[in-house]
């Protein structure tokens, strides 16, 4: 019989917030990123997507920690990755790029105390792969039989300062669960990739 992962979760008051520069999506709207995602497929083939789940808890409650744009979009941190680039280091990069505290402010994010130093991300177990079969919105996880070349794969990675025009928000799983309808079925679907867990609270 298979044993439960116990994973210990930090409050969310052991960790400390500023901002950063403005981190401007690349985007102004969703058609114009599905256009770009359509461009670059022509010249480098289907995007790899990687995007973190970093857990805390409050209340004794999990909560993941996500960025919210302009008060309507919520998303993971995380992005796609140049052509050959390892999804680990990869993510790493990213997380480093978006969350970690810079150089005149070394205790931005992270627990009190402690600079975030490149390279101390911790990235666990892939816990969701989607694929994008065309340049639409749609996502699903896993690939419809029709399709045989999709445009994106997504995987989302359980992980262990924010940007000025983003708000880092500590999203309880209650408020997630069966609530695709405000947060997506990406988003929404995280409290059953999180039950294989077993966690203590910190």
């Amino acid at each position: 019989m298979a044993t439960q992962t116990t994973l210990t979760l930090h409050p969310l008051s052991s960790f400390t917030f500023t901002t950063k520069d403005s981190q401007p999506e690349e985007d102004p709207s969703v058609a114009a990123r599905l256009q770009r995602l359509q461009n670059n497929y022509e010249d480098m083939g289907m995007r790899r997507t990687v995007e973190a789940i970093l857990v805390v808890h409050e209340h004794g409650h999990p909560h993941v920690l996500m960025l919210q744009i302009a008060n309507a979009f919520f998303k993971l941190p995380g992005d796609y990755l140049r052509p050959g680039e390892d999804e680990i280091s990869g993510l790493s990069t990213r997380l480093e790029g978006q969350l970690a505290p810079t150089s005149s402010d070394p205790n931005s994010y992270g627990p009190k105390g402690e600079a975030g130093e490149a390279g101390t991300w911790e990235i666990g177990d892939c816990l969701a792969q989607w694929w994008r079969p065309n340049f639409e919105t749609f996502m699903y996880p896993y690939v419809p039989p029709h399709i045989t070349k999709p445009k994106e794969h997504k995987k989302l990675f359980l992980t262990l300062s924010v940007p000025k025009n983003m708000k880092l928000l500590a999203v309880p799983l209650f408020e997630l669960y069966d609530n695709s309808q405000r947060y997506g079925p990406q988003l929404s679907a995280i409290p059953h990739l999180l039950s294989r867990y077993n966690f203590i609270y910190a």
